[in-house]
């Protein structure tokens, strides 16, 4: 019998509960897109590649430390991870789209809160208060009142979705974030790797210009002593001393370069460099060397994290529009409590002290002059635009991974022909330094075959930067470097990289 009593005295617990049940939305039914790309990748001359040394490994599955195998390399974008100002950045980005999300979240649940007073007051002998109890003689005393309980205050009943509208959306704008985040690693890793090369690329440039430069400083000392004897003419020895001080010239830029390459390995990484770092691989061992699989152009919908954010952010704007629709219909705000309250301290928590209040208020729009319609056309347009903007950064993807793939053959091709060029400018050379101490041709012959050979040189480094720049461009736009690890097959087992 005592308990009909006790729900009586509640019935905002069946409101509770009617809030609690899950409810509908009405936001608009989320469809992705149609490929605004074809669906293959370019074809022709430039896009052909042998695929030797190709591995079975998507490149987004592929982790970066299979991808590096440079130890120094792997030790600066450990660092770069750990240490880079823009990743961190990005982190608190999403810890504060992660503690938006659940400030939105909350609002499906009533706030509970306990809540106690006390009221101490004197009233006047017209107040009405001549009989209360507690009152001295005259009707003059002070008035007592305690109460103690829980309960909530405007707390909207999601009838219409509104709430759970403007909570999706939170979570996708959160999700956006995380996937920004993801691209900002794999843009740093692919930064710090770039870097890595050219600052690899302009020691070899230094290399082979100091070789160049010492062989030109002994023929200018022979040249010399020939001179000095009366057996080479001026125009000889100024031609000789014209390609030292254009050697030297070349060996200064290059010295720029390296320390210029430090500082920007040092950006990005965002910490000074350790001493105790590993020794650098063979210039052109840091990489596995293979070609990796382009797959489809759909695949760079669920590959790359910069088209997820994009996405996420189109979501974000649907669901807002779910968030204006609701705001046509009625909106149920409640405020309830349950406690106790009394007139002594000595008996505010007895049976007879129980109290309770509801207080439901119903809200109606009928005349918004225009501001409910202006917010859903808000809201339709933000979702276009983000339409038009998931668009672009799916087709901007595919043109950066279609440059990358004409690139990459075309490199090769450019590259074994350098290879070539330099082979035959060495024997040229040499040929013409043979005519040449044997009298039997003039030294501009020597001059011109020398040049041509650096520069021959020094064209094959650059290429070979290129190149090995470009597979690393390839990996990034593929959406690989997410992963320090390769992710492991459905038996457990991680793929390994073929060396190409």
């Amino acid at each position: 019998m005592k308990a009909y009593p006790s729900v009586r005295r509640r019935p905002w617990a069946g409101l509770l509960l009617l809030a609690a049940l899950p409810g509908c939305t009405m936001i608009p039914n989320y469809k992705r897109p149609s490929l605004p790309v074809a669906p293959a990748w370019p074809t022709g001359a430039a896009y052909h590649a042998s695929g030797a040394g190709q591995i079975g490994t998507a490149a987004s599955d592929l982790g970066w430390r299979d991808f590096f195998v440079d130890p120094r390399l792997r030790a600066l974008i450990a660092l770069a991870v750990r240490e880079n100002r823009d990743l961190r950045s990005a982190a608190l980005s999403v810890i504060e789209a992660q503690g938006q999300y659940r400030v939105q979240h909350a609002a499906l649940f009533p706030q509970i809160n306990g809540t106690g007073q006390s009221i101490y007051t004197a009233p006047s002998n017209n107040g009405g208060f001549a009989f209360a109890p507690g009152l001295g003689r005259n009707g003059v005393g002070t008035f007592r009142f305690y109460q103690a309980g829980i309960g909530f205050s405007s707390y909207e009943i999601d009838l219409f979705g509104r709430i759970r509208s403007l909570s999706r959306e939170a979570s996708d704008q959160m999700l956006s974030q995380v996937a920004n985040q993801r691209a900002l690693v794999i843009s740093v890793i692919s930064q710090v790797a770039t870097a890595y090369v050219a600052w690899l690329a302009d020691c070899e440039q230094l290399r082979v210009t100091e070789q160049t430069l010492a062989s030109q400083q002994d023929t200018l000392r022979l040249t010399q002593a020939r001179f000095d004897r009366g057996e080479a003419d001026q125009l000889t020895l100024r031609q000789t001393e014209t390609q030292v001080e254009q050697a030297a010239a070349n060996r200064a830029q290059y010295q720029r370069m390296i320390a210029q390459d430090e500082n920007q390995i040092v950006l990005l990484v965002g910490a000074p460099l350790p001493a105790d770092l590993p020794p650098p691989a063979p210039f052109g061992r840091q990489t596995i060397l293979a070609d990796l699989p382009a797959g489809l152009p759909s695949d760079l919908l669920d590959r790359r994290p910069d088209v997820l954010s994009a996405e996420f952010a189109l979501k974000s704007a649907n669901d807002d529009i779910g968030a204006a629709r609701a705001a046509f219909f009625p909106r149920l705000i409640l405020t309830a409590s349950d406690g106790v309250s009394s007139l002594q301290f000595r008996n505010l928590f007895t049976s007879g002290a129980t109290t309770w209040s509801i207080n439901p208020q119903l809200q109606v729009p009928l005349l918004t002059w225009g501001q409910t319609e202006g917010s859903l056309q808000v809201s339709k347009a933000r979702r276009d635009e983000r339409l038009m903007a998931y668009e672009k950064a799916i087709q901007s993807a595919f043109q950066d991974v279609s440059n990358a793939l004409a690139a990459r053959a075309t490199y090769l091709e450019q590259g074994r022909q350098l290879d070539a060029l330099v082979n035959s400018s060495a024997d040229a050379y040499r040929l013409a330094r043979m005519r040449f101490d044997s009298g039997v041709d003039s030294y501009l012959t020597t001059l011109d075959s020398q040049r041509a050979l650096y520069t021959a040189q020094q064209s094959q480094i650059s290429v070979q930067e290129a190149r090995y720049q470009n597979l690393i461009t390839v990996y990034r736009a593929l959406g690989g470097g997410w992963n320090e690890r390769t992710a492991r097959a459905a038996n457990g087992t991680a793929p390994v990289p073929g060396a190409g």
